[in-house]
């Protein structure tokens, strides 16, 4: 009789301990396959080129998407990183690897977005024809080095500067400025909040999607970059989720007709760059 209860006993541990491996299994299968994509922005227009392009596709395919927005560009990625968002769409190539460098967070790029550029804007000039030379210029700039960087080489562009030959494109900072050809005072701002201090300086060097926050246009700068790769905008996610359906589908919607004539039509990204891999 002993024997036969020992028996009924294994017989019942070893179906309690296949249900719960069998959970388990299931369980890493449903994350892994994930139906909601919890996607971080900064304010601007990534999030309405989700809206109005990419859910649409990925609604058909059976997702949900869940936007969360933040003020800091900071706080989007180490929120991707510690697991409360599943992507992020914001930040160009050159801020995103400063910040896994600085953070030391294992973070992917997936694919490049279209991307609104920086641009030189004012409130007090409509050209740059015959500036005065004996003139103190102040010039609101982003303090962060990425993108002080970035305006240093637009105003190299623009002719208001001579950068030395050897520079590091994505270090570049004031001690390689080997000529000011105007008189200028720099004002660091933090890049979220250059747009509003447009009218306090005499220019402003400003990404493209704090612009269209402001309800500014892109047509309403004296000069758009054509941003180098460093400075086009992207996807990111966690390197372990890069391999994940939900990544392949989120990049694959970017790849569509459908988004790239969204892009090519639609007012609001008039003036974006656009990717390679748009036809």
């Amino acid at each position: 009789m002993k024997k036969i209860v020992t028996i009924l006993l294994s017989i019942v541990l070893l179906a309690v301990l296949a249900a719960c491996g069998k959970t388990s299994s299931d369980n890493k299968a449903s994350a892994d396959d994930t139906k909601t994509i919890r996607i971080g922005f900064t304010p601007g227009p990534y999030s309405d080129q989700v809206r109005k392009g990419i859910e649409p596709i990925l609604k058909k395919q059976g997702y949900t998407i869940e936007y969360k927005e933040f003020t800091s560009g900071n706080e989007v990625n180490f929120a991707l990183a510690e697991g409360s968002l599943d992507a992020d769409i914001y930040q160009h190539t050159a801020y995103f690897k400063n910040f896994i460098k600085e953070n030391n967070v294992d973070l992917t790029e997936t694919i490049k977005v279209p991307t609104a550029p920086m641009g030189l804007y004012s409130d007090r000039y409509d050209s740059l024809k015959n500036l005065d030379k004996n003139k103190e210029y102040k010039i609101a700039i982003p303090n962060d080095p990425p993108n002080f960087a970035r305006a240093l080489r637009l105003l190299e562009q623009l002719d208001f500067v001579t950068l030395k030959k050897d520079y590091e494109p994505l270090t570049v900072s004031k001690h390689d400025v080997k000529d000011y050809h105007i008189n200028i005072k720099f004002v660091e701002v933090e890049q979220a909040q250059l747009a509003r201090v447009i009218s306090d300086v005499d220019f402003a060097l400003v990404n493209g999607n704090y612009i269209l926050a402001a309800d500014r246009s892109l047509d309403d700068s004296l000069l758009l970059e054509d941003p180098p790769f460093e400075y086009q905008n992207l996807i990111a996610v966690r390197t372990e989720d890069q391999d994940k359906q939900f990544v392949k589908d989120l990049t694959a919607a970017y790849k569509t007709d459908s988004f790239q004539k969204l892009i090519e039509t639609d007012a609001e990204f008039k003036g974006f760059w656009q990717p390679d891999y748009f036809k």
